[in-house]
Order: structure tokens, then C-alpha cells, then sequence
């Protein structure tokens, strides 16, 4: 199956190769993109996206580093994907979203107490939010 980037939005607060490699990986542990599904080539992807080929390039140079990507013959590339994997994405994405969103908390001046009453709350809320 191939990848749909139908609902990938850029935002301005990083490099455009880092979001489109956090859109993979969210996709990944999401359950949305799964092993063995095909990238669309680098130029098509680029064209879709409106960025730079280079762009792209080097978001697949990262995935494919960090061995989440495996290129075929044909400028082909497909998903590698295992539990172990996953987990391991799972695990750098919670830990990345929780420092973010305890940062932005302590900004705001909460305490640690004022800060899991919200966990709580929302936890509470589930899948409503």
C-alpha cells in the first residue's frame, strides 16, 4: 500500500525533512503506515509536498539510517518495520512530546502539583479529546 501524505501540514517551527520524518514514524506507531508500505518516489513526494527534491532526500536519507526504510531497485522505497521498532519509536516520541509539554507547563508558571491535576483531568477525558 502506499503512503498517503493527504494529511500532512507543514508547521514553521522545524526543518521541513524533520516533520516529514515525525509524520512517518507517528503514522508507524499509529498503525496508519506498516511494514512493507511504499513511500512515493522522492520527485513525487517533493512535488506533492511543494518542497525542494533535496528535502526530501534528506528526510529518506534519515529513515533509511535509522533503518525504517529500505530503497528498492526502481527509486522504490518501502517501510521496515518490526516491534521492536515500533517500541523504540513509541518510546522516543512519548519521551520528546512529555519533555515538550513539561517545559511548556513551567513556562507558564505550573507547579508540579497544578500540572498533574491536568494530566488527570484529561487522562480522565480519554479518547473524547
Amino acid at each position: 500500500m502506499m503512503i498517503s501524505f493527504e494529511n500532512f501540514k507543514m508547521q514553521g517551527d522545524s526543518p521541513i525533512y524533520q516533520q516529514i520524518v515525525l509524520y512517518i514514524k507517528r503514522g508507524a506507531v499509529a498503525g496508519t503506515i506498516k511494514n512493507w508500505d511504499e513511500l512515493p518516489s522522492r520527485r513525487v513526494l517533493s512535488a506533492l509536498l511543494g518542497v525542494n527534491p533535496n528535502t526530501v532526500q534528506k528526510a529518506c536519507r534519515i529513515l533509511e539510517e535509522e533503518g525504517l526504510i529500505q530503497s528498492m531497485a526502481g527509486s522504490k522505497s518501502v517501510m521496515v518495520l518490526d516491534e521492536a521498532k515500533l517500541q523504540s519509536i513509541r518510546s522516543e516520541l512519548v519521551e520528546a512530546d512529555a519533555k515538550g509539554a513539561v517545559m511548556k507547563l513551567k513556562q507558564m508558571g505550573l507547579s508540579r502539583e497544578e500540572a498533574k491535576g491536568l494530566l488527570d483531568k484529561y487522562w480522565e477525558c480519554g479518547d473524547e479529546l
